[in-house]
């Protein structure tokens, strides 16, 4: 009963030659990311830290979508994901993308109302 698992990642892009090449090449590549965000987290660019679209500084946006990035190939890959029926693929994707988004609604929401609060001093302790 042994299934075949597609051996190529980034829609085609990359083919590898076995399920062992293909997941040292995932693991490559999310180590990649990984350390893209570690730099970006050390370094702080300027640009990215003082500008900001949505209330949030660019770089968080940036370690957000990132984030995702990682998620969806360990789950796409990792998980085998890719190789589900299209009706269980979309039940999870789409369960996700809408937390995701409700997480970030809410993180903006509370964070803009924290960041008012300090901003307007009615703080009269320091907690």
């Amino acid at each position: 009963m042994g299934h075949d698992h597609k051996l190529e990642i980034f829609r085609g892009l990359w083919k590898f030659k076995s399920n062992v090449t293909k997941i040292w090449g995932v693991f490559f590549f999310l180590c990649v990311v990984t350390a893209v965000e570690v730099v970006l987290g050390i370094v702080k660019p300027e640009s990215l830290v003082h500008g900001r679209f949505l209330a949030m500084k660019y770089l968080n946006w940036i370690f957000i979508i990132l984030t995702l990035v990682k998620a969806y190939y360990i789950t796409w890959d990792f998980m085998h994901m890719r190789d589900e029926t299209k009706g269980l693929r979309r039940s999870v994707v789409w369960t996700a993308v809408f937390l995701i988004c409700y997480l970030i609604l809410i993180l903006l929401i509370e964070g803009d109302y924290i960041y008012e609060v300090y901003k307007a001093n009615y703080v009269k302790f320091n907690f």
